[in-house]
């Protein structure tokens, strides 16, 4: 299975993630609790549908974190 996160290909092996949330848990782990958006494919999910979310093949994510500066 391969999902690609913000341009960036990853191979995974089985067994594969079945939800949105366990493919952030894998390949991203220190994603931040507050302050990102996740699009699948590109349609943002909201956070509290990312369990529930299942993971298309092919999928890719778009994930964007707020910083704060001027």
């Amino acid at each position: 299975m391969q999902i690609k996160i913000n341009n960036q290909l990853h191979q995974l092996t089985e067994p594969y993630p079945v939800h949105l949330q366990e493919a952030l848990a894998l390949l991203v782990p220190d994603l931040k609790d507050k302050g990102v958006a996740v699009a699948l494919n590109q349609q943002v999910i909201p956070r509290e549908r990312w369990s529930e979310t299942p993971l298309p093949q092919p999928a890719e994510l778009l994930i964007i974190t707020a910083t704060q500066g001027g």
